[in-house]
């Protein structure tokens, strides 16, 4: 008897050969993304941000929830007030004393402050939003499962996407985020996860001198040993 619930799944195997050269091209392609504060005001399609939300929808998700909702932007008088919700939190966590001395010293080398023009900049805005639970037609919930996990890799699916259409995001945190919520009208189990500008870089965008760290300090293995070799006769 078929199990309608599972289909056949036959990924291409690829040569050794093949496989570290798409990988070697890969790495290469994101190792030169970085984080972009400085915009052009250049149109991006609207089919462009559709499929950068396709592609972060493919991510793995906890019992297949998809516990995520983009809502993209790019209506002037929204991403002003966007702006102005994100640069109030801002203002506090700068000066108002609400950002721990450390964080600052940590950002310091970032050369960020509390304002954030590129939000008004940036042809588009999306904002993720985080499902807490779903909604049943009786008005009871659904439990959505490993919520923080499952976003956490869509975001990182829908930064990979835009770099490689060549745009440029940040990933931008006003704390705490509830205005975003306020403004886009969403609903009380939507909770805002992360604050997306799209765009080409300006033509005069300066981005830190970071060096990322060395594969030995960010990966440990555990390799099986060598196969013993037969003994000679």
């Amino acid at each position: 008897m078929t199990d309608d619930r599972f289909i056949p799944y036959t990924p291409p195997r690829r040569s050794i050969d093949e496989m570290l050269e798409r990988a070697r091209s890969f790495y290469e392609e994101l190792d030169a993304r970085r984080s972009v504060r400085a915009f052009a005001d250049a149109p991006i399609p609207r089919e462009a941000i559709e499929l950068a939300i396709r592609t972060a929808s493919t991510a793995p998700s906890g019992a297949h929830r998809q516990p995520w909702r983009f809502v993209a932007i790019s209506d002037p008088s929204l991403k002003r007030r966007i702006r102005q919700g994100a640069e109030a939190e801002e203002y506090e966590s700068y000066e108002g004393g609400r950002m721990p001395a450390a964080w600052r010293d940590a950002i310091r080398p970032m050369g960020t402050t509390w304002q954030k023009p590129f939000l008004e900049t940036a042809p588009w805005l999306v904002v993720m939003f985080a499902i807490s639970h779903g909604i049943a037609p009786d008005g009871s919930r659904i439990k959505n499962y490993y919520v923080q996990e499952s976003c956490g890799i869509a975001a990182g699916m829908f930064i990979t996407a835009l770099h490689h259409m060549g745009l440029c995001t940040l990933t931008h945190t006003p704390s705490p985020m509830r205005f975003l919520g306020e403004i886009l009208g969403r609903p009380a189990n939507e909770r805002p996860f992360m604050l997306f500008p799209v765009g080409y870089a300006a033509d005069d965008c300066r981005v830190p001198h970071l060096v990322r760290k060395p594969l030995e300090e960010v990966a440990v293995f555990h390799e099986a040993p060598p196969p013993t070799p037969d003994p000679e006769p």
